[in-house]
């Protein structure tokens, strides 16, 4: 059974750091594409980041609003891929989730900016 758990979600105040983990269980994530996307209030979930699997070059993309903020990476013997997030905005509150192809998605964690 395919499942992606989020970890690492909290609340900080704006320019401060967290980093979220997606552990990935029943498949081995390594050859595979994983995405995290966000979800504000209100708004419509957006993909923020995605890294490649291992089986080419390893390459990665970030949205505008996050790059030079967030980096992605993986770790293929824990089977996790992470996202770090730098210099955190109040817009950058919202519910992160990972996911991986076949539209499997994780269950989310929050992230809360805020003075």
């Amino acid at each position: 059974q395919v499942q992606l758990v989020e970890s690492g979600g909290g609340s900080v105040q704006p320019g401060g750091s967290l980093r979220l983990s997606c552990a990935a269980s029943g498949f081995t994530l390594d050859s595979y594409a994983i995405g995290w996307f966000r979800q504000a209030p209100g708004k419509a979930r957006e993909g923020i980041s995605c890294i490649s699997g291992s089986d080419s070059d390893v390459t990665t993309y970030y949205a505008h609003s996050v790059e030079d903020r967030f980096t992605i990476s993986r770790n293929n013997a824990k089977n996790t891929v992470y996202l770090q997030m730098n210099s955190l905005k109040p817009e950058d509150t919202a519910v992160y989730y990972c996911w991986a192809p076949g539209g499997f998605w994780g269950q989310g964690t929050q992230v809360t900016v805020s003075s």
